[in-house]
């Protein structure tokens, strides 16, 4: 029996045309394994709403083409049921395809498709919203904004945000609880990874995993300014834990309160939520193609 399978592309992400992938598809896709179709996302969540009547119409296999966000939008809809959920990573930083080893070329990633090679792995909630690869508090979480509002997608574009805004970011207090244990804590940001990196191979918790049950809460302390092109190298080097001003608690069951409402991101997507925030793991609740 062939396995039907459906392709929902995101035409805008990582700034990257996606009209040749179509041509890949039907060369590289093994049409003895799969009945295949594929259609574009018009509007930010429009691959939520494809991914649920996939779901409801029987698809057996749903893949998201493009970055973590629409990887996101998919996977909220695959987590928790039996559907297997395949990547084809063309993103900006393509962070969960990279910690799952998929490859980034287009082709080669349809060709991964076709060994139907599967795995579970854990499944953040984050105020109620789920995320994959990576949430966050603080300075990520700001440059997240910046970078949607922005436009530009890349890697270029990420960083030289990240630069403009880095002297003018200010630390905050936040009270946190990870499993029964109180910590206080000023910092310049708090990272909640699943995987070990935000993408583009900056690695935030180079032992983070994906299927272990638990969370890495990677918190950013206040750091002298001109230590930052050091600790974005360390991410690069992959030894970022090593870094003094770098403590990681690992956890299931979070929470943060922080000094005031304000950006948050999920999966690189900002959103705006309150002083209180409740981060949850559901154990291998979605299942991926790799």
């Amino acid at each position: 029996m062939k396995r039907k399978i459906l392709f929902v592309i995101n035409p805008v992400s990582g700034g990257k045309t996606k009209y040749n992938f179509l041509k890949n598809l039907d060369k590289y896709l093994d049409k003895s394994k799969f009945d295949y179709e594929s259609v574009f996302t018009d509007y930010h969540g429009h691959g939520t709403l494809l991914a649920a009547e996939a779901v409801k119409n029987g698809v057996d296999i749903i893949v998201a083409v493009g970055g973590d966000g629409t990887i996101n939008e998919i996977a909220n809809k695959l987590e928790g049921t039996d559907k297997l959920m395949g990547i084809i990573p063309l993103g900006s930083g393509n962070g969960l395809a990279r910690s799952l080893g998929i490859p980034l070329g287009d082709y080669n990633a349809i060709k991964r498709l076709n060994r139907l090679h599967a795995s579970k792995i854990d499944t953040g909630v984050f105020n109620g919203k789920k995320f994959f690869n990576m949430a966050g508090v603080g300075f990520d979480a700001q440059i997240s904004a910046r970078f949607a509002e922005n436009g530009k997608r890349g890697l270029g574009s990420y960083v030289k945000i990240a630069y403009s805004e880095v002297s003018n970011y200010h630390s905050q207090f936040y009270r946190l609880n990870i499993d029964g244990r109180d910590y206080e804590q000023q910092a310049f940001m708090i990272s909640i990874a699943n995987s070990s990196q935000y993408g583009n191979n900056a690695h935030i918790s180079p032992h983070a995993s994906l299927n272990d049950g638990m969370l890495d809460v990677c918190i950013l302390k206040p750091f002298p300014l001109y230590k930052f092109p050091a600790l974005a190298f360390r991410m690069f080097a992959r030894n970022t834990h090593k870094s003094d001003y770098l403590e990681i608690i690992r956890g299931s069951n979070i929470s943060i309160i922080r000094e005031s409402e304000a950006a948050v991101h999920v999966d690189g997507e900002p959103l705006i939520m309150g002083k209180e925030l409740n981060i949850t793991l559901k154990s291998q609740s979605l299942t991926i193609l790799h």
